[in-house]
């Protein structure tokens, strides 16, 4: 029983989107991993994103800053838990230091672990994003931030850049 309540759970408190692109998983891990790949395509249509520290080690630290269209700019970073590339990560989803004064009075979710998995399919590949959030709560403040629109803006912009490299 305690299975089925544990599942319900985690299932309550995790956000998982999945998506094909048309590329081998090694470029797919690649543009997920090098920084000046990163800058060409994440973020939300009409947001940039610098890169300014990236470890990919465990332990190691990636910072990002994305920059909206007015300018303003969202901080955030994470710390690798587990890198087995070019299969999957593991990271901490952590805000940056002054968030605060951007998002001003928003409630912004805590405690969030990402996993990204690289599948092949093929000359394609299959990338499936699992976050985990502590609570449904948490799980539901990230949701109500738009956090799945942003991830498919983001592939969107993916997708064209995969396709520039071509």
């Amino acid at each position: 029983m305690s299975t089925s309540s544990s599942t319900a759970k985690e299932a309550q408190s995790s956000i998982t989107i999945t998506r094909e692109f048309d590329t081998t998983r090694e470029k797919l891990w690649d543009a997920f991993t090098t920084p000046e790949q990163i800058e060409k395509w994440f973020g939300p249509e009409g947001f940039t994103t610098r890169v300014p520290e990236f470890d990919l080690s465990v332990g190691g630290k990636a910072g990002y800053i994305m920059v909206g269209p007015d300018a303003t700019e969202y901080p955030f970073h994470g710390y690798f838990r587990e890198v087995k590339a070019p299969e999957r990560f593991v990271t901490t989803d952590e805000w940056g230091e002054g968030i605060e004064e951007v998002m001003k009075n928003a409630d912004l979710p805590q405690g969030m672990i990402v996993t990204e998995t690289f599948e092949p399919i093929g000359e394609r590949s299959r990338l499936t994003i699992k976050i985990d959030h502590p609570t449904p709560e948490e799980r539901q403040k990230h949701e109500d931030m738009g956090v799945v629109a942003g991830w498919q803006s983001s592939f969107d912009k993916l997708d064209r850049f995969l396709a520039e490299q071509k």
